[in-house]
């Protein structure tokens, strides 16, 4: 039932964001839009259908996707270190994905943003990887502190780019890295969009995989599963889901982390239905944000903002309460 529950959540909360925004749309008006386009399969230029299918849909999609993906991978990550604080980018991601993106702003605007960011987010876990990478294996400490090494890496390339980078150009880095779905649109679905289906679709198929390594190194070789290539392909399919979440809508926290461990105190620690129950939520999280930083005030306020705003006082309460997590389901 409460599995059910938070599946169904996006739909509920979808519904209710369509009709928030400072032009105001009513049902009647949504629903008849809506029935022209089915009818003539076009998009007529006034200004309704314009707001409602060029600027609000788009990022409502576009939340709920993002919300999914870095979810899906924060779970993921969480369950195969076996800790409740990893999040998607524990291994240099955000930093990574950062610097691409300040590259394209600063010196290279010819270049989509969204591909150096994502090309640069998957280089720097490859980084990461490489590094904690051994003969005898890919410890999991190691990797943490590969992940450390080259965040701390990138995060000084983009000071040294913000350094150099004309004043007008410096506020766009700024303002990426706090992540937002502003510049929202059909081509961000279309870029992101097979990516995140696909690795969520695999990482919810591996979900018993999952529950197999998070009991520790020793029982999952016992259990006939080859540690070491099963890590590396959810991590990378982990990974392909934060950077194409992150490239189309720049560096958003504490969704990866939050959402995962309050999922995993509802139904438990079976990713089989923890990886599905977490995108949904993560979803509804996003969307619910970002409604909130496109209609809170009048002037737009950074999506990555409310999402620490909420996230961090709350995962101070679980730390306090010293709520426990099972790993193993």
């Amino acid at each position: 039932m409460r599995k059910a529950i938070l599946i169904l959540l996006p739909i509920p909360t979808f519904v209710f964001s369509i009709f928030l925004g400072t032009y105001h749309l009513s049902f009647i008006e949504i629903a008849h839009l809506f029935l022209n386009l089915l009818l003539s399969f076009e998009i007529s230029n006034d200004s309704s259908s314009v707001v409602l299918f060029n600027i609000r849909l788009p990022r409502i999609l576009l939340a709920l996707l993002v919300g999914s993906a870095l979810s899906i991978s924060g779970a993921t990550l969480q369950g195969i270190f076996r800790n409740p604080l990893v999040s998607p980018y524990i291994l240099g991601l955000s930093w990574g994905a950062g610097f691409g993106a300040a590259l394209s702003l600063v010196f290279f605007p010819f270049l989509p943003t969204q591909l150096l960011a994502f090309v640069f987010g998957i280089f720097a876990v490859v980084l990461a990887y490489g590094l904690a990478r051994t003969q005898s294996g890919t410890p999991i400490i190691s990797l943490i502190l590969a992940g450390v090494v080259v965040s701390a890496l990138f995060s000084a390339l983009i000071s040294a780019v913000q350094y150099l980078a004309d004043p007008h150009k410096l506020t766009g880095v700024v303002y990426w890295m706090m992540g937002g779905f502003y510049l929202a649109n059909w081509n961000d679905l279309a870029i992101s969009f097979p990516l995140i289906l696909t690795s969520c679709i695999l990482l919810t198929l591996m979900g018993w995989r999952i529950n197999v390594i998070s009991m520790g190194d020793e029982e999952a070789k016992s259990l006939g599963i080859n540690v070491e290539i099963e890590k590396g392909v959810l991590i990378g399919l982990a990974t392909l889901s934060a950077s194409a979440a992150v490239a189309v809508s720049g560096v958003i926290g504490w969704v990866g982390l939050i959402v995962p461990h309050i999922v995993r105190m509802i139904v438990g620690s079976d990713h089989r239905i923890l990886i599905p129950s977490s995108a949904a939520f993560g979803a509804t999280f996003m969307l619910l944000a970002d409604d909130i930083a496109r209609t809170a005030v009048t002037y737009e306020i950074p999506v990555g903002i409310i999402t620490t705003l909420t996230g961090a006082p709350f995962f101070a309460y679980l730390l306090k309460k010293k709520v426990k997590v099972a790993w193993a389901s």
